[in-house]
């Protein structure tokens, strides 16, 4: 009677052990779901910029989106500003209009619901 407590305590052990490992695996997926997504997003951009750059200059004047001309514009404008005080404000705001969170809730997590209000509190500091 004393071996089947015995081995029902070690089952019990085990089992809670290989259910702590699972725990530990979902996170692992999750992360590197968060990463492969915010990849793929970060790819396409690039490649949309590579395209753009090897367009011939009169093909480059085709219609842009509302939201790539105000992302392309901001862009320009830090770079215009480089090293004045502030760059560090743009550079997060530009990431915040990639796509990114900034604040310090989500920070570097791919924004997949609209706005966020906790990094547009950050950038109207």
């Amino acid at each position: 009677m004393k071996d089947i407590f015995v081995q029902l305590n070690e089952l019990e052990a085990r089992a809670g052990a290989m259910s702590h490992d699972l725990g530990l695996l979902k996170q692992q997926v999750v992360a590197l779901l968060e990463e492969n997504q915010r990849l793929t997003q970060e790819n396409e951009q690039l490649r949309g910029i590579l395209k753009l750059e090897l367009e011939p200059d009169d093909q480059r004047s085709s219609p842009k989106t509302e939201a790539q001309t105000q992302v392309h514009d901001e862009a320009q404008q830090s770079d215009d500003r480089a090293g004045e005080p502030g760059e560090g404000h743009d550079n997060l705001a530009k990431l915040y209009y990639e796509g990114f969170h900034i604040c310090n809730v989500y920070y570097g997590h791919l924004r997949t619901e609209g706005d966020c209000l906790f990094c547009l509190s950050f950038l109207n500091k």
